[in-house]
């Protein structure tokens, strides 16, 4: 699971519709050049904020609950999750921890593994290499980006991590299945699953059916991942990226649009079709006149949720639900490589 920089994606859980706040939206027909921020607040017009924080402790809620069934039936049952921090960058040591509290809520051992700045690529890929080998390890998470101050190949050392304990779906085998369409959801792109759990959420499971999913970014931890699991989910998908011309002809178009681009507020509100589903992946630090080292996405806030129909925070979206996912991915890990006796 990839960290927010200055510069920054089954268990049968059968979720509904989180939201912080009250709806004030009215669907209205907007220009299609767009909508001015006083216009909207003229006419009353406010998306619903989906609240990632309430869906993130339903999804652990589902886990407490299997993980105390598997428990039942298996005394000696355990789930044990490990993440390599290479460094002590800031935004790193936050999501580690966060990981850490989450497993603790539901049953789930999380051991944090930090390797110093100094570490070298044949240093980080051993202690992968005996993650791999140690048979009490579930599920391995490489927390990114690597504080490291020596050349390091990513790819290279997330390659290194056995395909049946990447929980966080970066391997090139996972990313191969997914593609494929072969999903395992123990071992689906964190992210990923976070966006389609947060369209869910408004949609329903069968709501995504035939829906037009726009999304801004190709990375390979956000957006590839992202459009290809909606893509299995029966939406019709488009992927755009910074040189895609006519991107907010585009992004008007979509029924949920998904943003992953690391610019602070790129997608304005004039980008965004009445009514739609907007998940800003995109976490940014903005230092302001009244506050230093705000938090910001990818997507405007205050000129979009006078125009989409729901939309998710920036924190407080899109960053729990994937925390805790990753710790269903690990539990779901546990169940399928645990003896069942």
């Amino acid at each position: 699971m990839i960290s927010p920089s200055t510069s920054r994606s089954t268990f049968g859980l059968g979720l509904r519709l989180h939201v912080c706040g009250r709806a004030t939206f009215r669907a209205r027909r907007l220009p299609v050049d767009g909508v001015s921020l006083s216009f909207a607040r003229e006419h009353s017009v406010e998306a619903r904020t989906i609240c990632g924080r309430r869906i993130s402790e339903h999804i652990l809620d589902s886990v407490r609950h299997g993980f105390r069934e598997a428990f039942d039936k298996r005394p000696n049952f355990s789930a044990n999750l490990t993440i390599l921090q290479v460094g002590n960058g800031s935004a790193s040591d936050v999501y580690s921890r966060s990981k850490c509290r989450a497993a603790a809520k539901v049953g789930v051992r999380a051991k944090l593994v930090k390797l110093g700045t100094e570490a070298t690529q044949q240093e980080i890929e051993a202690e992968l290499q005996r993650l791999n080998d140690d048979s009490d390890v579930d599920g391995i998470i490489l927390q990114l980006p690597l504080d490291c101050v020596n050349p390091v190949d990513v790819n290279a050392v997330t390659n290194r991590i056995d395909p049946e304990k990447d929980v966080d779906g970066l391997t090139r085998k996972s990313v191969g299945r997914l593609m494929r369409g072969e999903l395992d959801p123990s071992l689906v792109p964190g992210t990923a699953s976070a966006c389609v759990e947060l369209a869910k959420s408004v949609c329903g499971k069968e709501g995504l059916q035939g829906k037009h999913v726009v999304v801004v970014g190709r990375s390979r931890i956000v957006g590839s991942p992202t459009a290809a699991l909606f893509l299995w989910h029966d939406a019709t998908t488009t992927i755009c990226h910074l040189k895609t011309q006519n991107l907010k002809d585009l992004c008007r178009l979509a029924d949920v649009l998904v943003v992953g681009v690391g610019r602070p507020n790129f997608v304005r509100g004039k980008w965004v079709k009445p009514g739609a589903i907007v998940i800003d992946c995109g976490v940014n630090v903005e230092a302001t006149e009244r506050r230093r080292g705000k938090l910001v996405g990818d997507v405007h806030f205050e000129e979009a949720k006078h125009v989409a129909g729901h939309i998710t925070p920036v924190p407080g979206g899109v960053g729990p639900v994937t925390v805790a996912v990753l710790i269903r991915n690990t539990f779901l890990r546990a169940l399928l490589r645990r003896p069942k006796w």
